[in-house]
């Protein structure tokens, strides 16, 4: 869905000025720009929507802004990435050769799996399962991969902690949006983790072979 502004205050049963008017008090996320037309979509709509009804409750704009600032910072902060996929037990010994009881309790307390019950498990994190596979596939026992997981989690914990130290000090007491600022940091957050890991993992390679050859 891409909307104009009049569009979306026809859509919204809204005049363009109450829109342009919501957005001003950091209610509704900006709109995505191209050629410098602002365009919404299905979020903006639905915001829209969701600020009539708790102004029919009574709410005032102030009142809405905080419950919604609140509520929206705390859905983008913490919202997976990836959609967490589904497997059954059968799948789970067919891509990993045979788990044992051990490996897969092991894979439970990491969080790398969850158990649903009638033998299905939930992977959180599709993508880490398939690092795991692909380990496994290329001649890495299950079990070292798992202590490769528990001990890098420590890590990445502690990288957490330091980039939401970084929104709380410079985003959340400041003006402008938090919300739309934590969308937009939170991958690039990943990308910095991603590139720093990138130059380590050379780093320690060259490491590595240089002490080979010695």
């Amino acid at each position: 869905m891409r909307l104009t502004v009049g569009q979306l205050a026809d859509a919204a049963g809204m005049t363009v000025r109450n829109v342009r008017n919501h957005q001003s008090r950091g209610l509704l996320p900006p709109p995505e720009l191209e050629a410098r037309t602002g365009y919404y979509g299905e979020r903006h709509l639905e915001r829209l929507r969701l600020i009539r009804e708790m102004q029919a409750d009574g709410y005032n704009l102030e009142a809405i802004r905080r419950l919604l600032s609140g509520s929206e910072l705390r859905r983008v902060a913490t919202m997976p990435i990836e959609a967490p996929a589904v497997l059954t037990a059968e799948e789970l010994r067919r891509r990993f050769g045979g788990p044992d009881t051990a490996a897969l309790a092991e894979a439970e307390r990491l969080g790398v799996l969850r158990p649903l019950g009638d033998d299905r498990y939930e992977a959180p994190s599709p993508a880490l399962l398939r690092g795991a596979e692909e380990a496994v596939a290329r001649g890495v026992g299950l079990d070292a991969a798992l202590r490769v997981v528990a001990e890098v989690r420590a890590s990445c914990e502690a990288m957490a902690r330091t980039f939401v130290g970084v929104f709380e000090r410079e985003l959340l007491g400041g003006e402008g949006d938090p919300v739309a600022a934590v969308e937009r940091l939170r991958p690039v957050a990943a990308q910095t983790v991603a590139a720093l890991f990138d130059q380590a993992m050379a780093a320690e390679a060259a490491r590595a072979f240089e002490r080979g050859a010695s």
